[in-house]
């Protein structure tokens, strides 16, 4: 496939593009405390501008200081922030592409602790994620923050930037005043949908008389917010034709807020291209170029979609964190060297709102947000590595150590490699984990790692080898709970259930409710089984992310799982099992199999037989301690780049 419409030019105004993919504003916490542009920062740009996309748009980038979203923000509210943004104009500018920053307000989807004050919003409602009640601005505050926007935008420009996008998605303060969802005003920005859309318009033309007429502008807005009352399709047409007669040159079109945040971050419940319908409608009820965004990640999709006219342009979001080479490997026909996002939203999304790590990464690709401290590069002295075990921390370290230039062996007693990881992608909506081992695997093959498929590695072989280094990355086993009854025919484990192993009966208990418990649930109940999860926290599946989860509960109830919570096994019977629930002793009884799902323990025998006997021994992954696989990935990559 030539991928003829991707690789053609596009002008966007009075801006030429080199090509149609685009890297949308996806806020990372890299700025420094104060707001200002850091190394890390430019280093991410500059990882991205080298990929060869052809429009890289600065994330959220703060008008005023109340405007906050993330504890490390990017502002532009004080001319002290230009200098910092033409560097990263600059480094971007040197690979050809060209680059546009967001102009955003969070409005009330903030908090306190981020701003230091109590939000501002609109009206007094609480955003239904951030739940504090904002304070309503006044309506001289409102006129002076399109004052902001505009001054936001004249710093853009003398920073070098090639285009200024307007934030007015995903229920940040424009899209605020825009939908009834959240403006409950009565004055002149409230009420009606004219009156509601008077601050989107003032702002661009604001924005316009400060930035002149040749300077393209883009609007992102969401084409449905896809809660109660919020914006739908037909006011959101209606609003692409206003903006577009106010200077607009270019539309973003996106979909939901918080309150409906598994739309933005779309999980593999939702198709690659979900929300292209929205794009291309709008682009049907304008004359400017329409950028369609919603979990893409084949090139093949997008060419579809800029070949028939959904959209103009192709923003990939999640999956330009997991390959910033994507548009370099299509244009050379390397197709199969893109490292896929699989949606899991661990190291995006999670690591953006952990308080523990607050930058943006990526599970597949952990060079991502650390493009400083870690990089692929020539080692000094090239060494023989043997990797034992070929689960995702395994094949991560295999490779990157093989692309150091060093010699790689990799043992794996299975047929097939993945490990545990390899067995995550067989419940419904978690196909996109193969994808991601299958990279793995060629980028293993291309840079010559030896795999010894089928060979469980012993103390004798892995020595035989001569290594110089010795990584144990032989992940987890089933962890059963010491229960009387554990020995009963009927009980199995969750991954002998998803491989095929067993046939379960038409009715199974599954002890643990946690991802494998409830996936695995997700798994029989689609097959038509009668499922009971039981779970001592209060809670299942509270393992994994928000977003994600939402769509594996929905269906969990839509097939009608019965979710025992707060329930402690005590025995496993001929067909059920005795709990503690509230405080007395209950018999769930009268199932056909017992899935258990409680957890993994390490594997790590290897340990004592090569200790003293190998020059570098190193335990990563579930071996070390189990986790998930983004943690045994990262631990792969940084070791792999220090050896």
């Amino acid at each position: 496939m030539s991928f003829s419409a991707l690789f053609s030019p596009l002008k966007v105004g009075t801006l030429e593009l080199q090509n149609r993919f685009v890297i949308p504003p996806m806020g990372t916490n890299h700025a420094n405390s104060d707001g200002t542009v850091s190394d890390r920062n430019i280093a991410y740009w500059q990882a991205r501008a080298r990929g060869g996309w052809g429009l890289i748009i600065v994330e959220v980038t703060a008008v005023d200081p109340l405007g906050k979203a993330i504890p490390y923000q990017l502002g532009i509210w004080d001319d002290k922030f230009i200098d910092g943004l033409r560097r990263a104009t600059e480094a971007v500018h040197q690979y050809g592409a060209k680059i546009a920053v967001q102009l955003h307000h969070a409005g009330r989807q903030t908090y306190r602790s981020v701003i230091g004050e109590q939000p501002v919003a609109p009206s007094p409602v609480s955003c239904p994620v951030c739940r504090e009640i904002p304070r309503e601005l006044t309506v001289a505050e409102v006129y002076a923050l399109i004052e902001k926007f505009g001054d936001a935008a004249r710093r853009a420009r003398e920073a070098g930037f090639d285009m200024v996008e307007i934030h007015g998605a995903h229920g940040y303060l424009i899209a605020q005043f825009m939908s009834p969802h959240a403006n409950k005003r009565v004055d002149e920005f409230g009420g009606s949908f004219a009156n509601r859309m008077k601050f989107p318009l003032e702002i661009i033309r604001n924005v316009r008389r400060k930035v002149g007429r040749g300077f393209p502008l883009s609007f992102r807005f969401s084409a449905e917010e896809r809660v109660p009352g919020g914006m739908d399709t037909e006011e959101s047409l209606a609003a692409a034709r206003l903006v577009e007669a106010a200077g607009i040159d270019v539309l973003d079109v996106s979909v939901g807020v918080y309150g409906s945040m598994e739309y933005i971050f779309a999980t593999p419940a939702l198709p690659p291209g979900h929300s292209l319908p929205l794009a291309a409608a709008v682009k049907k009820a304008v004359k400017i170029p329409v950028i369609g965004v919603g979990r893409f990640n084949e090139p093949h999709l997008a060419e579809n979609a800029v070949q028939t006219g959904k959209a103009d342009l192709i923003a990939w979001g999640r999956q330009s964190l997991a390959d910033p080479e994507l548009p370099n490997k299509v244009a050379a026909g390397q197709v199969d060297e893109i490292a896929p996002c699989i949606a899991c939203n661990q190291g995006c999304v999670g690591y953006l709102f952990d308080a523990d790590k607050l930058l943006v990464s990526c599970l597949v690709n952990p060079f991502c947000g650390r493009e400083v401290a870690m990089e692929i590069k020539p080692a000094q002295k090239k060494k023989k590595v043997v990797v034992v075990g070929a689960g995702p921390g395994g094949l991560e370290c295999a490779w990157v150590a093989a692309a150091c230039g060093h010699e790689v062996v990799l043992f794996e007693k299975e047929a097939v490699a993945g490990g545990q990881w390899r067995v995550g992608a067989i419940p419904p909506a978690k196909q996109p984990i193969a994808a991601a081992l299958a990279y793995y695997l060629r980028m293993c093959n291309k840079y010559g790692v030896k795999l010894r498929m089928e060979t469980e590695a012993t103390a004798e072989l892995i020595l035989a080898e001569n290594p110089a280094v010795v990584v144990l990355a032989t992940g987890g086993e089933t962890d059963f709970p010491p229960l009387q009854g554990i020995d009963n025919p009927r009980v199995v484990t969750a991954s002998e259930v998803l491989e095929g192993k067993v046939d379960p009966g038409p009715a199974v208990l599954i002890i643990g409710g946690g991802l494998v418990g409830s996936e695995t649930a997700d798994f029989l109940a689609e097959q038509g089984r009668e499922v009971t999860v039981l779970e001592m926290l209060p809670e299942i599946a509270t393992d994994m992310q928000d977003v994600v989860r939402q769509f594996l509960m929905d269906r969990l109830y839509h097939f009608g799982v019965d979710i025992e919570t707060e329930t402690t096994v005590r025995e496993i019977t001929a067909d059920g099992v005795k709990a503690i629930q509230d405080g007395q002793e209950v018999r769930l009884e009268g199932y056909d199999n017992i899935v258990i799902a409680t957890g993994i323990q390490s594997v790590r025998g290897l340990e004592e037989q090569l200790k003293g006997k190998v020059p570098e021994l190193h335990i990563i992954g579930d071996a070390a301690e189990p986790r998930k696989a983004i943690d045994a990935i990262e631990e792969g990559a940084a070791l792999a780049v220090k050896l």
